[in-house]
């Protein structure tokens, strides 16, 4: 497997990083990850651009033409020829500081690996979350920093969770690596707004779903999540995902609901036609 370090491709075994970098001495990077389908990379443009706002609010200073990054992504997609679905891991390091602490020029890291998506049993089946008081710091940045996920694995696990469902002060917020939507009885599709990263899974829900129901972004409590028909999570790399109980307790009927699996199946119809260049990529 090869990947792309400051500017040149390397074997994957030959990649290193100095031991000055803020991303191993202080854990100050910014990252992003798309997906490809045969070979496409999925709304490349929009996770470039999303990339580039996570690194302005870091104070790092990148390329920001798209095209610089699309070159050397498409150029490792082609060498690597991962069959079917892969993905794509983009890290802006804080670079090598002297001091262990101000940030510099970054390191730039672009890693592919292949990809195996949720299956048919995990999708019928739904997810068992949990909740948890936290919320991330500069939640509109995608850093490198998950403590509190790695921290709160044991937990979950002993809870029989799937994930982790964030809230503070009754407001539900997000899952560490994945956003959240609730069907409400009048069929409206809700998602939290604010204090979250906007998923670019959850901006294409969004665009897909006035047909389904009203979308709305507002906060949203933890008192709602009982009230709910349905809850599902999307992401990169789980597309949409139903969510049947929550702290224990029966979200809806327990079952995948009609809307979740209306958006599943769209969201997998535009994957497959964007693999097949029938529809716009962006």
């Amino acid at each position: 497997m090869w990947t792309f370090v400051n500017d040149k491709f390397l074997p994957r075994e030959e990649a290193t990083l100095p031991i000055t970098d803020l991303a191993l001495q202080r854990g100050y990077a910014a990252f992003d990850y798309l997906r490809t389908v045969n070979g496409i990379p999925l709304f490349i443009e929009e996770y470039i651009e999303r990339l580039k706002n996570s690194a302005t609010a870091l104070r790092l200073v990148i390329p920001t033409e798209n095209e610089w990054w699309v070159s050397r992504i498409s150029t490792l997609i082609e060498k690597n020829k991962i069959p079917h679905s892969s993905g794509i891991r983009i890290t802006i390091t804080g670079g090598n500081a002297p001091d262990f602490y101000t940030p510099v020029a970054p390191n730039i890291v672009i890693d592919e690996h292949p990809l195996t998506m949720p299956g048919e049993a995990l999708f019928n089946n739904g997810l068992h979350l949990f909740t948890y008081d936290y919320q991330r710091d500069l939640p509109a940045v995608k850093s490198i920093n998950y403590l509190m996920a790695v921290w709160l694995q044991e937990a979950m696990k002993a809870a029989g969770a799937d994930d982790i469902l964030y809230q503070k002060n009754n407001i539900i917020s997000e899952l560490p690596r994945a956003n959240i939507f609730l069907i409400s009885d009048a069929n409206e599709i809700l998602t939290p707004d604010k204090n979250i990263l906007e998923g670019i899974t959850r901006k294409k829900i969004v665009e897909n779903a006035a047909s389904l129901g009203k979308v709305i972004k507002k906060p949203i409590t933890t008192d709602a999540l009982w009230q709910a028909k349905e809850i599902f999570i999307c992401s990169t790399t789980k597309r949409i995902l139903p969510v049947t109980t929550i702290d224990n307790r029966t979200i809806g009927d327990g079952q995948p609901g009609p809307i979740t699996k209306a958006l599943h199946e769209q969201f997998i119809i535009m994957e497959n036609e964007i693999a097949a260049g029938k529809f716009q990529n962006i």
